[in-house]
């Protein structure tokens, strides 16, 4: 038992060093995802804003443009063409289809790439990109608007921010009600400013227009925050507690079924063969439970059938012992060899009557217990059914047996049979025609493109509707015309069921048009 305290505490312990582990892992990545997302919503502002001022402007004026921004911004701008650019063929997609591209490079530098147009790009080398950046973008946004007349500004922000900015920008009256006097005597004076509302974390950016009483603002524009390992350590906890729990009420819903299953095969094993599993569903347990009840239905229907077969042999045999018994009498008082000759004779055909009975058992138990070695190859059905009524015409006379040959194509005629299963089949139902028939027998094969079917008619007294599933079963006989009178043991038929049932097939009884019976084997032309 302490050992198996030992392994859940292994389990459990194992479990939470994975959970931090793994909750590393994903802090690592998470904020290397988000950081540099940060970082390229910081810089778009600046770079686009600059790179979309200087496509509209003559290639010569485009440096001295550039310098007056290199020395107002503190940012090292510089001008590259495209094809002198070292990127991999994703950046370069990224490039062409964001406009911006954002490399850190060996000596962890980070550099921003702006797309100009087709041939130039804006570039510049940082150590960093932080949120000064997005005070520079607003300046230089204010100047941009500066540039056009007062009532055509509105129209130019609305271009700007749609190309070049991450963040809402507007335009806004002077008398802001929420900036207090100390915080307008700032913009007056041209300054930029920055408010910090801690409850998002956001920054509000505001700047005075130096020609008119408005105001650009920019924002909020949100703040990086980073996952604590403390949240990321709780978030993998809870998962792994809402995981454990469900795998529980998952194992323990298995255990109750398994339990079932349990308590069934051991009252299994205890005798009680009519017990089955209560359990369904199309999982492994509901199709374990399926098989054991398939499995025990088989195993009794086994019993039922020892049981019967016990039965039966004592009965069958009961006869023939009998009849020894007393021609060894017999042969005892005999006082002539004639009469002992008789004795003997009768005597040897008890004993092949005997024979024919422990065949006929052997053969039943061996097609009823066990599937068979079934050895199916293409066969001449119509062949095997010439060569059964050939041996039976060379046995007996007394009825006319008329074998009506199969007029289907030769493809047709060839199906998938173990030959030695199928004459036996034929074989007994020819014995059993010839044993009731009158004065005829007709027997016929027929094919279609997915089915067989061989007839044996007879026109004898035929067999009662009601009776016609019993014959099948094993031992049974009819009360009137079909008697054990007749011969027979009871098996012939029971075995000519088994070997159609593994050949995926049935056999049937119906009413002959001859006035008899007419007994049928149909199954598939391919086999499974």
């Amino acid at each position: 038992m302490s050992s198996i305290f030992l392994r859940i505490y292994g389990g459990l312990l194992f479990s939470l060093v994975l959970v931090a582990v793994l909750s590393g892992i994903a802090i690592t990545v998470v904020n290397g995802v988000r950081l540099t997302e940060y970082r390229e919503n910081v810089a778009r502002g600046v770079f686009r804003l600059l790179s979309d001022s200087l496509a509209s402007q003559p290639p010569e004026q485009r440096e001295p443009w550039l310098s007056q921004w290199r020395l107002q911004l503190g940012i090292p701008f510089t001008m590259a063409e495209v094809s002198d650019i070292a990127l991999e063929d994703e950046e370069r997609e990224q490039l062409e289809s964001q406009q911006m591209f954002l490399q850190l490079q060996d000596e962890e530098q980070l550099k921003v790439i702006s797309l100009i147009d087709q041939q130039w790009v804006l570039q510049a080398s940082l150590p960093d990109i932080t949120e000064d950046m997005v005070v520079s973008s607003l300046s230089v946004l204010r100047d941009l608007l500066l540039e056009v007349a007062e009532d055509q500004r509105a129209l130019r922000l609305s271009q700007l921010s749609q190309s070049a900015l991450s963040y809402p920008v507007e335009l806004i009256p002077l008398s802001t009600p929420h900036l207090t006097p100390l915080q307008r005597q700032q913009l007056d004076y041209g300054g930029l400013l920055m408010l910090l509302d801690e409850s998002q974390p956001s920054l509000s950016l505001y700047a005075r227009m130096a020609d008119s009483g408005q105001l650009l603002h920019m924002g909020p524009v949100p703040l990086l925050s980073t996952y604590s390992f403390r949240l990321i350590l709780t978030i993998g906890l809870f998962v792994l507690i809402s995981l454990s729990l469900a795998i529980y009420i998952l194992v323990h819903a298995m255990e109750r079924r398994l339990r079932k299953l349990e308590r069934a095969a051991t009252r299994f094993s205890c005798g009680d063969f009519e017990v089955r599993v209560g359990i369904g569903g199309t999982d492994s347990i509901g199709r374990l439970a399926a098989a054991f009840n398939a499995m025990a239905a088989h195993i009794q229907r086994l019993l039922s059938l020892q049981q019967e077969m016990i039965r039966g042999v004592s009965h069958e045999l009961r006869t023939p012992v009998a009849r020894l018994r007393f021609g060894l009498d017999l042969i005892a008082d005999a006082e002539t060899a004639a009469e002992r000759e008789k004795q003997l004779e009768g005597m040897d055909q008890d004993i092949e009557e005997l024979d024919k009975l422990v065949d006929e058992f052997l053969t039943y138990a061996s097609l009823e217990q066990a599937a068979p070695k079934m050895d199916l190859k293409r066969q001449d059905v119509d062949k095997v059914i010439a060569q059964v009524v050939a041996e039976h015409m060379r046995l007996q006379d007394r009825v006319e047996i008329e074998h009506i040959p199969c007029k289907k194509l030769d493809p047709r005629r060839f199906v998938e049979v173990d030959r030695r299963y199928l004459h036996r089949a034929v074989q007994n139902l020819v014995g059993n025609a010839c044993r009731y028939a009158d004065q005829k027998i007709q027997v016929r094969f027929s094919s279609t493109q997915d089915s067989c079917r061989i007839d044996v008619d007879d026109d004898g007294p035929g067999i009662p509707e009601e009776q016609r599933e019993r014959i099948f079963s094993a031992f049974s006989r009819l009360d009137d015309s079909r008697t054990r009178k007749s011969g027979g043991y009871g098996l012939g038929l029971s075995i000519v069921r088994r070997i159609l049932y593994w050949h995926n097939g049935h056999a049937m009884a119906s009413q002959s048009t001859l006035g008899g019976a007419k007994l049928s084997l149909i199954w598939p032309r391919k086999q499974r």
